[in-house]
């Protein structure tokens, strides 16, 4: 039902999750995870399935907290719970109040989660391609120190993700990269199609996080779109399916 980071593991007090698919109620496509507030699935289902991840994170249901995510650069900071309704549109959740859940949804983009275990902060960060080009990894970090995190002292684990063999992108996709700065170019290979190329989002994340200071760096490599155990908003549009579930990464500081 859930992954783990070995290094985020090895912080005393930190509970965190990267969610699989498996262990909910939800029914066909959905099957059966599915934490997608936004999907069409049905909302008794997901509200069962998000209480059952809130349970795995050692929260009530109220305190498992998520973003109305609008592929922003924006962080918000957390020190209290808020409902479905009321959740903000940003990116990025940072907090350093024990007993907040705090996650990011994706199917395909890359979740991020943080700790600076010296003064307990945590974030977690949902990194498409475009809130990592415009800078929601950097505006993680930058929401962090503002709690009392040293960029030195923070420690960072990416999760599952649609990796490069199967993140296949246009010429005009590479181009918005290349023009804003043309070392990107390095985190593009050609593709057996012309005029196409394979985008390396993994690696690209993980060059943001050091330019923002961040060198202590776990990655569980795993492919989204080749991993069945994980919802993938690309395999669904090549299978032709209407709809998507939707994963909640999460991580809490546990109560002391």
């Amino acid at each position: 039902m859930t992954l783990a980071s070995s290094l985020l593991s090895a912080v005393s007090g930190l509970r965190h999750a990267f969610f699989t698919r498996e262990g909910g109620v939800s029914q066909g496509i959905y099957n059966s995870l599915n934490a997608g507030i936004g999907s069409q699935d049905d909302p008794v289902h997901v509200v069962e399935n998000r209480r059952r991840m809130a349970e795995i994170m050692g929260v009530s249901p109220s305190n498992f907290l998520s973003l109305y995510q609008v592929h922003s650069p924006d962080a918000v900071i957390a020190d209290g719970a808020w409902d479905a309704a009321s959740r903000p549109r940003a990116d990025a959740i940072v907090t350093k109040t024990p007993g907040l859940a705090i996650g990011v949804t994706a199917a395909d983009c890359g979740p991020v989660l943080f700790v600076d275990p010296r003064v307990r902060v945590i974030g977690a960060a949902h990194a498409g391609w475009k809130g990592a080009l415009t800078g929601v990894l950097e505006k993680t970090v930058d929401a962090m120190e503002t709690l009392g995190s040293r960029r030195g002292d923070i420690a960072a684990a990416v999760g599952p993700l649609i990796r490069q063999q199967s993140y296949e992108v246009g010429a005009e996709f590479v181009a918005r990269f290349t023009e804003a700065d043309p070392g990107h170019a390095r985190f593009f290979v050609p593709s057996v199609r012309d005029g196409h190329a394979l985008f390396d989002l993994g690696g690209f994340i993980r060059m943001r996080l050091e330019r923002a200071g961040v060198m202590t760096i776990d990655d569980t490599g795993i492919d989204t779109y080749a991993d069945g155990r994980f919802f993938s908003y690309r395999r669904s549009v090549h299978r032709k399916e209407p709809d998507f579930g939707r994963h909640v990464h999460a991580i809490v500081l546990e109560n002391e």
